[in-house]
């Protein structure tokens, strides 16, 4: 939102002048101070420097005369030797003061500090010039005299002589020349010190007297920026009490302007909004992932780089319900819409505007209209099932539906009270919500789909959260009652599409001549009745099944191609998801008579097997490829029957089993210790392969990983009394062979 060019700058330029002239004076005193102390400072050294040069010259004089009464003594003593380096020292140290001091630079004292001298002027400069004479006619001697001092194999007498004679003359005039260049340099110190309290006193005087006309003046400014100020602010708040949107700005911190229209506090919901923090007016009323993204996103509001229009498209607050925070009324929680929009000081973004409708009835009406179009998808989904698969699939599919929700209700009916029954309880209704979801899926029934994978979500966190009871079973029922609702459903639609076709006529021809308006009238004329279950829920999760429909599932009325085909389009659509190829291969599918009571086990069986081979045995093409193999996977399934017995065998080409792999998940999910797990033999593996919940997979989906599948088989297996062999080549291939009764 661009606003008017902002006239602060020219309206206070003045201002920020006169302030900055007025640091400058205060800043030039300063700069003044620091650099007469800096100057006193060093006058200060220069006096000290002057007294240790006068100090080390009657020193050097001392040890002179020291060295002279001394003479005749042993050279070596501690005595000689310490008086010889004190005058060394003191020699070395005169020479370059006395330089120092002539030329104004740097020295350094014998603890080491170093100080930067001035120069001095010119009376100064004749004092130590005669000072450095006399130094000069003196300093010669003492080094004739250090040169062999310490040998006592040479005779110093007469350079010590020469040495003590120019050192009674040199002293008093080295001394006085010193005494008067002190005195000068304090002098100059003084008159120096006056200078700066003279300038400080003015300087202090002027800031006063500049501060004081500045205040006058500005205060009148200020005074007549203030009328134009209130009257703005009166203007704004006849607007902001006028508008019947909630309008506010905020600032990059979330804080609340001041300024907000009346009709933001009815809005909202809260008394008190201005200088508030927006997080903190939000927090609890919206879920914390969406005050963090709101945090975000206003963050890239201020971010100049972020287009506008973009980031809009982004915002968290469209349409969002805001829960009502004493939580007594859910009534009084309402949907509202935030609009976002950069507020411009020149090219700057200063504030966001932020402007808020109530959107409820909106809403409402659209969740009204959602929640209608949801239940016209779906009896169009089921309607479309109906017209283009055979009737006895459709009349099996409700069948087995009412079967598996009838066990279902039964398993929940059954006393249990004990951690074991109810993981008995949990396990079996588990498998029958598995293949009800999996007959769901062949038909593309998703709503049945959905339905069952909520109810396994359900199913899975009560496996996983250890202690069970009674309590934690009676979600199920909803699940329950919705599943058979939709049975119904489906069961009425097609009992109604049956009536209006010609009995005479074949299946495919009496659906084909179905308008549009027949649709529509018997989507609006079937009621389905819901089931009243009063039982407990499951827990365990397993993995959705893909069959196409499109085909008869009764295997001995169908030919051998036909039930090839249905077999190849759920695995295929099992390896699209996967990301793997395969190639089924049926043999005798059509020419095998199946008994009536093992028709819809053997469905089941072939289906559990088949997607069990494309999500564990079927490497991905790449692995695949770098093994050698062809990047299509092979799957082999027969079925035939002798006298007493049917068998299924399915055979795969895939990565085999792999028992180390068992091992070492049974380890990661904590089923075993380490020491227990290396003590299993390949037929425990095995066996815990086909335990309820437990999958290689390492992460479960629509197709595996929740580790029931293969429980299924077993159950089906036990339960018509069968045989289940495994074989298994590590890389080759996996063979499943399962002999049921025919009898």
């Amino acid at each position: 939102m661009a606003t008017t060019p902002n006239i602060d700058n020219k309206r206070y330029r003045s201002l920020i002048v006169s302030i900055a002239l007025f640091l400058s004076l205060i800043g030039a005193l300063l700069a003044f101070t620091f650099y007469t102390s800096s100057l006193l400072e060093r006058n200060t050294v220069l006096i000290d420097q002057t007294n240790q040069v006068a100090n080390s010259a009657q020193a050097v004089i001392k040890d002179l005369f020291d060295l002279d009464s001394s003479y005749g003594e042993d050279t070596s003593s501690p005595h000689i030797q310490r008086v010889l380096e004190r005058l060394e020292q003191n020699t070395t140290l005169i020479t370059g003061s006395i330089s120092a001091i002539e030329k104004g630079g740097k020295i350094t004292d014998i603890a080491g500090n170093s100080y930067n001298l001035p120069k001095i002027n010119n009376k100064s400069q004749t004092q130590i010039a005669a000072a450095n004479e006399q130094w000069k006619a003196l300093e010669p001697k003492i080094q004739a005299y250090l040169k062999d001092a310490d040998n006592i194999m040479i005779d110093s007498s007469d350079e010590l002589t020469q040495a003590v004679e120019q050192a009674k003359t040199s002293s008093l005039l080295i001394n006085d020349s010193l005494d008067q260049l002190t005195d000068e340099v304090f002098i100059n110190a003084e008159r120096q010190a006056t200078t700066i309290r003279l300038v400080q006193i003015l300087g202090v005087a002027a800031i006063f007297a500049y501060f004081l006309i500045f205040v006058f003046f500005f205060v009148r400014r200020l005074r007549d920026t203030d009328a134009e100020a209130l009257a703005a602010r009166r203007e704004t708040q006849e607007i902001m009490e006028t508008v019947n949107t909630g309008l506010f700005l905020l600032d990059k911190d979330l804080n609340i302007g001041q300024q907000h229209s009346r009709a933001l506090n009815g809005i909202i919901g809260a008394d008190r909004l201005s200088g508030e923090n927006f997080a903190d007016v939000l927090r609890g009323r919206i879920s914390d992932k969406d005050l963090k993204t709101t945090r975000q996103f206003i963050e890239q509001l201020y971010n100049p780089r972020v287009k506008e229009k973009l980031v809009d498209s982004l915002n968290p607050l469209h349409k969002v319900m805001l829960h009502n925070t004493s939580g007594e009324d859910s009534a009084t929680s309402r949907f509202l819409d935030f609009k976002f929009s950069r507020v411009y000081e020149d090219k700057d973004i200063a504030r966001i505007l932020v402007n808020v409708n109530d959107v409820s009835d909106a809403v409402y009406l659209e969740q009204r209209l959602e929640k209608e179009r949801s239940q016209n998808d779906m009896q169009i989904e089921m309607l479309t099932t109906i017209l283009n698969v055979n009737p006895k699939i459709i009349n099996e599919f409700i069948s087995n539906t009412k079967t598996h929700i009838d066990k279902m209700n039964n398993i929940l009916k059954n006393p249990g009270s004990s951690q074991f029954e109810l993981e008995g309880k949990l396990k079996a209704i588990y498998r029958e919500m598995h293949s009800l979801k999996g007959e769901a899926s062949a038909l593309k029934l998703h709503s049945f789909t959905k339905i069952a994978s909520d109810a396994e979500d359900k199913l899975d966190a009560l496996q996983n959260q250890g202690k069970l009871s009674g309590n934690n079973f009676l979600p199920l029922a909803v699940h329950l009652d919705d599943l058979l609702s939709l049975s119904n459903t489906i069961e009425t639609l097609g009992e109604r599409i049956n009536q209006a076709a010609p009995k005479a006529a074949s299946i495919a021809k009496s659906v084909a001549p179905m308008t549009t308006a027949s649709v529509a009238e018997t989507l609006k004329t079937s009621t389905p009745q819901p089931i009243v279950t009063n039982h407990a829920s499951v827990d365990s999760a397993i993995n959705s099944m893909s069959i196409n429909g499109d085909n008869e599932i009764d295997l001995s009325d169908e030919s051998d191609d036909e039930q090839l085909s249905y077999y190849q389009d759920f695995a295929q659509d099992i390896a699209v998801r996967q990301g793997k190829q395969i190639q089924l291969n049926g043999h005798n599918l059509a020419h095998v008579n199946i008994p009536a009571h093992l028709k819809q086990p053997i469905k089941e069986i072939s289906i559990q097997l088949l997607r069990n081979a494309v999500v564990h045995g079927i490497e991905s093409p790449e692995a695949r490829q770098s093994a050698g193999k062809s990047v299509v996977g092979s799957i082999d399934l027969k079925m035939q029957r002798d006298s007493q017995n049917l068998i299924i065998a399915l055979q795969d080409d895939g990565q085999g089993i792999d028992y180390e792999g068992i091992r070492h998940k049974l380890v990661a999910d904590g089923r075993f210790e380490q020491d227990a797990a290396s003590q299993l033999t390949q037929g425990d593996l095995l066996k815990t392969l086909f335990a309820s919940g437990f999958s290689t997979k390492e992460h479960a989906d629509e197709d595996g990983g929740r580790g029931v599948g293969l429980d299924v088989i077993k159950a089906l297996v036990k339960e018509y009394n069968g045989k289940l062999n495994v074989n298994s080549e590590l890389g080759q291939m996996t063979r499943f062979v399962i002999t049921l009764p025919a009898a």
